[in-house]
């Protein structure tokens, strides 16, 4: 970095500015930046990062959530009719014709796919929710991080002067 750089960064640096955006305003790579910073014995404020890493990590609980419920309900609702009327049906011939036949429960050979099917969703399942094999007190865990960056988003909207939802009711 030339003299004018480092100035500019100061500059920035003195401003609150982030270590990225530093990097995006003066066209520089953020490791360079982060080397200036640290030659000149500055340290970034990581708070905002810390706060986006653990959203972060909500929101990928939360899509393995929803990924472990809609595994269920497959699950669940390819069993609730393994037992219930099977359509086939075939196109052929030289007039490709369509014929259909009902058969009064699925043959054994989808049978066994579903239950296989249904067999692997419940093991990614329960590894999902044990999250390999850390059980409750992970879980309780994943559940007290959600509920703390819930405080927080909430702490910082009041700080902003809105009203999280909910705080109507409490009042």
């Amino acid at each position: 970095m030339n003299i004018q750089t480092r100035t500019a960064a100061r500059e920035l640096f003195d401003a609150g500015v982030s270590r990225n955006e530093i990097a995006r305003r003066l066209d520089l790579d953020p490791a360079t930046v982060t080397r200036w910073a640290r030659s000149e014995g500055l340290e970034f404020d990581r708070s905002s990062t810390e706060q986006a890493t653990k959203a972060h990590v909500v929101d990928l609980v939360a899509a393995r959530i929803r990924l472990a419920e809609k595994m269920s309900a497959v699950a669940e609702e390819m069993l609730d009719e393994v037992n219930e009327e099977y359509l086939v049906f075939s196109f052929g011939g030289k007039d490709n014709t369509y014929a259909e036949h009902t058969l009064p429960a699925a043959p054994v050979e989808v049978k066994r796919s579903i239950v296989v099917t249904a067999g692997i969703a419940f093991d990614k399942l329960t590894r999902i929710v044990e999250k390999d094999n850390g059980g409750l007190g992970e879980t309780v865990g994943v559940i007290e991080l959600f509920a703390s960056n819930l405080t927080a988003a909430a702490e910082m909207l009041r700080a902003q002067g809105e009203t999280p939802l909910g705080d109507d009711d409490a009042a």
